[in-house]
């Protein structure tokens, strides 16, 4: 291939061994693959044609891209796309409307009903206090207990909580939501939620640290995040596109290898 695109520190061998194999094919004349990596594999940075890292991990180097987010395919065409396609189950439902995006536990915490609670009543002060509907999604590390306070808990509130039966519907709340709330516990999902360019409210369910916490510091220090306290938050960003400028960074590449 001219190519190969690996994520993960799992797959950095299996990029390297196929290099390895074009290099030592004597039937082939082309260049051996340009390898780009996503996420920090913990090894020589250097072997890579292009590492594609977040800023809060410390991989650096000259072949080391470090991004502010995570990289998503959700570009506004896709989100546009999933917005009318949901757009008729929601029209009835009053504005401002509020997409959010729950995670769940993780290796660092569990969300303890206590945390939980406390969250379900700023989310409920939300709706209040601005007459917002709130399109709720839970993902797969919500666990069930999250779940059900979730659906108990905001049952008059108006709006649309998903569970986790029948079709996701993450996207279309992304794509119709005037503001976002998003938990703290994914840099994937508050990357997603900051490629909208709508205000996103960041939740801390439970305290964040390390790496993580970084990465939060980050986003509110450049004007892309602020805290979750029950109010709603309105501003304007230019949305985080890293997806689209590390795409260019490999075409660059790609094309003066070609010469």
């Amino acid at each position: 291939p001219d190519v190969v695109i690996s994520c993960g520190r799992r797959t950095a061998g299996a990029a390297l061994a196929i290099r390895r194999k074009a290099a030592a094919d004597p039937t082939n004349t082309a260049p051996p693959p340009l390898l780009a990596h996503i996420q920090d594999p913990r090894i020589d940075p250097n072997v890579f044609d292009l590492l594609v890292v977040p800023l809060h991990d410390p991989a650096r180097g000259p072949t080391v891209v470090n991004t502010l987010g995570a990289l998503n395919p959700h570009d506004p065409a896709r989100l546009s796309a999933a917005a009318e396609a949901l757009d008729p189950a929601i029209q009835d439902l009053s504005r401002p409307r509020i997409a959010v995006s729950v995670g769940g536990s993780n290796k660092r915490y569990d969300f303890s009903s206590d945390a939980v609670e406390r969250f379900i009543s700023d989310l409920r002060h939300l709706a209040q206090s601005s007459g917002a509907a709130l399109l709720v999604a839970t993902s797969r590390r919500t666990d069930t207990a999250t779940r059900k306070a979730l659906a108990e808990g905001l049952a008059d509130v108006p709006g649309w909580v998903w569970t986790g039966e029948g079709e996701n519907p993450y996207l279309g709340f992304l794509g119709l939501a005037d503001a976002i709330v998003v938990t703290s516990d994914s840099v994937n999902m508050v990357s997603e939620a900051c490629a909208t360019g709508k205000p996103v409210m960041v939740a801390t369910v439970e305290i964040e640290t390390g790496r993580l916490a970084a990465f939060h510091d980050r986003l509110r220090d450049a004007g892309l995040t602020r805290p979750f306290t029950g109010e709603l938050e309105v501003y304007n960003y230019e949305p985080l596109n890293e997806t689209a400028r590390v795409g260019e960074l490999l075409k660059e590449k790609l094309k003066a290898r070609r010469g």
